[in-house]
C-alpha cells in the first residue's frame, strides 16, 4: 500500500524531452509570447537571480533563476552554469542546466528536467520571436559569428521564424568548429546551403539579410560596414559588435531594457558610457508582441535585438515541455519519499548518534 506521505516527481533526461518531440521552435515560442503577455499583466512572480561568480576574469558562475507562473499554478528555477574556458581548456560544453518544477497547491516538485535544452531553446526562442517582427519576411541569407549550440540553436528559431531562408554561412574561431556547424545541421535542413568560411567574419556576415552573433568573446566582432539595409541582427552574447552597428540600426529592441542596460552587453556598455539613452530604445519585444509598439516597418530600415535571458520564460517553456513529455509517457518517476522521517520503522537501525 502507498503511504499517503509518498512524494513523487518526474524525472526528464535530455533524451527523454528530444523523444517526446520537445525540440519545437513553434512550441516554444508560443509559450514564450504567453508568458511575456503574462508578465505585462502581472501574472507572473518574478524574483531578482542569484547569481555567484568563482571566476571575475573568465565570468565562470552558476545562477539560480526562479518564477512562479501564476494562473498554472506553477514555481519554477532555473539552475544554471556557464564556464566559458569549458570548450576550449576541457572540450566540453560550457552551459549546463537543471529545471525544477513545482506545484504550488501544495508545494511539491512536479518534475525535475534536464535544462540546457530548454535554456538553449528559450536564447533561440526569443532571437525567433523578434525576428518575425523585425526580419524582412523575404529574407533569404542568415551570417553566424559564432557555431556553437546556441548559434545552432538560433539557426533552428530562424528557420522557424522566416521560412524564406535558403543560405547559411557561418564563420567561428576555428574552422572545425564551423565544419561541425555544417555536419550537424544540413541533415536538419536540408533545402539550406550552408557555407563555412574558414573564421572569415566579414564573409559570414556581409550582405546578410539576418545576422547572428553567438560567442564568448568580449570582443566587437561585427563591423558597421557589413550590416546592409533592411538587415536584422540577433545579438546572444555581451559584448559582440561595434557600437556604430547599434547608432545606425533605425530601431533597437531588447527583451527587458531596465535589465539589459545593467549587464555587459554592447548596449549597456553604450549606455555607461553615454553613447545610449532610453530614448533611443524602440521596445521591449513584449510591446511588439502586445502590439502596442510596431515591429518592422519600411523594407531598408536596419533592426537590432539584444536579450539577456527572462527566467519566467525559460519556466514557461520547461513547463510546455514537461506538458508534451508526460502526454508521451516519458521519462522516469522518481520517489523523493516514501513516509515522513519519524515514521519509519527501521529508523531505529538507521539512525546515527
Amino acid at each position: 500500500m502507498v503511504s499517503q506521505y509518498r512524494i513523487e516527481t518526474l524525472f526528464l533526461s535530455q533524451e527523454d524531452l528530444l523523444r517526446a518531440g520537445c525540440l519545437d521552435m513553434g512550441m516554444a515560442m508560443e509559450a514564450a509570447e504567453q508568458a511575456m503577455l503574462a508578465y505585462q499583466k502581472g501574472d507572473i512572480m518574478f524574483p531578482e537571480k542569484i547569481v555567484q561568480i568563482f571566476n571575475q576574469d573568465t565570468q565562470a558562475r552558476i545562477n539560480c533563476l526562479p518564477a512562479t507562473l501564476l494562473p498554472e499554478k506553477i514555481c519554477g528555477v532555473k539552475w544554471v552554469s556557464v564556464f566559458p574556458e569549458n570548450p576550449e581548456v576541457h572540450g566540453i560544453q560550457n552551459l549546463s542546466a537543471v529545471m525544477i518544477l513545482s506545484e504550488i497547491d501544495h508545494g511539491f516538485p512536479l518534475a525535475l528536467l534536464e535544462g540546457t535544452l530548454c535554456s538553449n531553446m528559450r536564447v533561440g526562442t526569443m532571437g525567433g520571436i523578434a525576428a518575425k517582427h523585425l526580419a524582412r519576411p523575404d529574407s533569404q541569407s542568415v551570417g553566424f559569428i559564432g557555431a556553437g549550440e546556441q548559434a545552432k540553436m538560433h539557426l533552428v528559431a530562424m528557420k522557424k521564424a522566416v521560412p524564406a531562408l535558403a543560405e547559411c554561412r557561418v564563420a567561428a574561431k576555428y574552422e572545425h568548429e564551423e565544419q561541425q556547424f555544417v555536419s550537424e545541421m544540413t541533415p536538419l535542413f536540408p533545402d539550406l546551403r550552408f557555407v563555412a568560411t574558414e573564421t572569415d567574419l566579414q564573409r559570414a556576415a556581409e550582405g546578410a539579410d539576418i545576422l547572428v552573433t553567438a560567442t564568448s568573446t568580449q570582443a566587437p566582432l561585427l563591423k558597421a560596414a557589413w550590416m546592409k539595409p533592411g538587415a536584422f541582427y540577433s545579438h546572444v552574447g555581451g559584448w559582440e559588435d561595434e557600437y556604430e552597428v547599434a547608432r545606425q540600426c533605425q530601431k533597437i529592441v531588447v527583451d527587458d531594457w531596465e535589465t539589459v542596460k545593467h549587464r555587459t552587453q554592447t548596449l549597456s556598455r553604450m549606455y555607461k558610457d553615454g553613447a545610449l539613452a532610453d530614448g533611443d530604445i524602440h521596445a521591449n519585444l513584449v510591446d511588439i508582441v502586445a502590439g502596442t509598439r510596431s515591429g518592422r516597418e519600411s523594407a531598408d530600415e536596419r533592426a537590432y535585438f539584444n536579450a539577456v535571458g527572462l527566467a519566467y520564460v525559460d519556466v514557461a517553456i520547461a513547463y510546455a515541455m514537461y506538458r508534451r513529455a508526460a502526454e508521451a509517457g516519458v521519462g522516469t518517476r522518481l520517489a523523493i519519499q516514501d513516509n515522513m522521517i519519524f515514521q519509519h520503522e527501521e529508523l531505529a537501525n538507521w539512525i546515527r548518534m
